[in-house]
């Protein structure tokens, strides 16, 4: 969740870590609005407004208290006094009578963060008690580990920077299960959807009164492929994330230890099953490999058929037939390369700079056997679409076998390669590319194509949907050059 940071740019005076440490509340705060049944809003002073609200959370476990999005905004008259109070004392602070707003009963609660003895902004907590009804035992455990953890928040406790932030999915959430534990380990209490996914893991007995670690050591069957962070978890010991997997359910677990000044007295456990995620990303590992072995098969095949041109050549008796084939051969090679390169990677993108930078090195020195050819390079082509980059491949090949054979006529030069990433007219990004050589340069008369520049017009108008030209080089020679957009590629 996103916090709003002008204020605290313009008029936070934080010490280091202190603005991290709030964006690691926003970012985590949405367990302590589930377990709030409220909805919380984080206050910050502002020389014009009182305190102006940096960001605003809404349970799901309950309907919201306000419907209209306030961030950014100032603090109401009469939550100012309170937010006051509580900014001063450092310790949470509770109205002492009921507020009303749009027809419904609120209480609220003022929250100093505190950190390093510094408060460094109010948490306000919104409560509906307008639905007058006597509260479950589900509804006072979840409230009381709501003001556990804001409890900690006043000591600097809570949020814990050695929380997990990883991206990876089916990170639990209170809705999914939650198991509050004492110092000890033993369950203290369980929500009916975390027994219903331990009972799914195979234990068929409560969870109240036994400890989460034996539970969990009973239901483990190879231990040799149990994650090392799992007891830490299961014990609420540390502010961890980990995995348990058992008749092929998979549970995923997190660990909030609660603790006050003195000690650890307890801990939160969030529980949920992702036995249909991480088959989702099973099948998506193994999509991924067999993709990669296609591209491998593919370039191992390529490259038998360039090997059957090289020996057919080698039995022509006629120059031309032998020169044929082993054009055929390099264009063959030149395919099977963007398969190497598309084996060894889990993308279909390719990074074009190494692939065509081994290329055009290759090219420049099968063009020329007996002669001395310098090669040079300038630009960046970036990453590209493998169905992009292997015709682009086949044209820089072409063009730079038609620059050392024609350019150059057997004598020694060099061939540039010259590659430049741009925005047009209209916003798109384009890519230009540029092969020159110091050659004799472009003839006077026309000439007859031959089907190297053929097959180079055709990929560009065809497959790339790009512009080519051939025009003089500054300084002697000949510079061919392609424009093609990238627009939705």
């Amino acid at each position: 969740m996103a916090i709003f940071t002008d204020p605290i740019r313009e008029h936070a005076d934080f010490g280091p870590g202190d603005a991290e440490w709030l964006h690691l509340l926003v970012g985590d705060w949405q367990m302590v609005a589930d377990l709030a049944f409220a909805d919380l809003a984080l206050w910050f002073p502002h020389p014009d407004y009182g305190y102006v609200a940096l960001a605003h959370v809404r349970p799901s476990t309950t309907h919201t208290v306000f419907h209209a999005d306030f961030v950014g905004e100032g603090i109401r008259s009469d939550l100012q006094p309170l937010v006051d109070k509580a900014w001063a004392s450092r310790t949470i602070e509770r109205s002492s009578e009921t507020n009303w707003s749009s027809d419904m009963a609120l209480r609220v609660e003022a929250v100093p963060m505190v950190r390093n003895g510094r408060t460094l902004a109010v948490v306000t907590s919104h409560m509906d008690l307008s639905s007058s009804r006597m509260p479950s035992r589900l509804e006072l455990t979840y409230r009381q580990c709501a003001y556990d953890l804001l409890r900690m928040g006043t000591l600097g406790l809570w949020p814990d920077f050695a929380s997990p932030t990883g991206s990876r999915r089916g990170a639990p959430r209170v809705g999914d299960g939650l198991i509050r534990l004492d110092a000890e380990g033993i369950v203290q209490y369980a929500s009916p959807n975390g027994v219903s996914a331990f009972r799914r893991l195979g234990d068929g007995e409560s969870l109240e009164g036994r400890s989460l670690a034996e539970v969990t050591a009973g239901l483990l069957k190879d231990r040799r492929l149990v994650d090392e962070t799992l007891p830490l978890v299961v014990t609420g010991r540390m502010p961890w994330r980990s995995e348990i997997e058992s008749r092929g359910v998979s549970l995923s677990l997190r660990a909030i230890p609660l603790r006050d000044e003195q000690q650890r007295f307890g801990a939160l456990v969030l529980c949920r099953d992702v036995s249909e995620l991480r088959r989702r990303e099973m099948e998506l590992v193994t999509k991924d490999a067999t993709i990669r072995e296609i591209h491998h098969r593919v370039k191992n095949n390529l490259q038998t058929v360039a090997a059957l041109l090289r020996m057919q050549s080698r039995r022509m008796v006629s120059d031309e037939a032998k020169q044929g084939l082993e054009q055929a051969m390099r264009r063959v090679a030149t395919i099977a390369l963007v398969h190497e390169t598309l084996s060894q990677g889990l993308t279909q993108s390719v990074d074009f700079d190494e692939l065509i930078g081994r290329q055009f090195r290759l090219s420049a020195e099968v063009a020329s056997p007996s002669q001395q050819v310098r090669t040079q390079k300038s630009g960046l082509f970036g990453e590209l679409p493998s169905d992009f980059a292997t015709p682009l491949a086949l044209v820089i090949n072409e063009l730079v076998t038609n620059a050392v054979e024609h350019g150059l006529e057997g004598r020694t030069g060099t061939v540039w390669l010259l590659a430049d990433r741009s925005e047009g007219d209209d916003g798109a990004e384009l890519l230009t590319v540029t092969v020159a050589d110091d050659g004799v340069g472009l003839p006077d008369t026309p000439h007859v194509e031959g089907l190297g520049l053929q097959i180079v017009r055709t990929l560009v108008t065809s497959e790339l949907a790009g512009t080519i030209h051939w025009k003089p080089r500054d300084g002697g020679g000949t510079a061919v050059q392609i424009v093609l957009s990238l627009a939705g590629r």
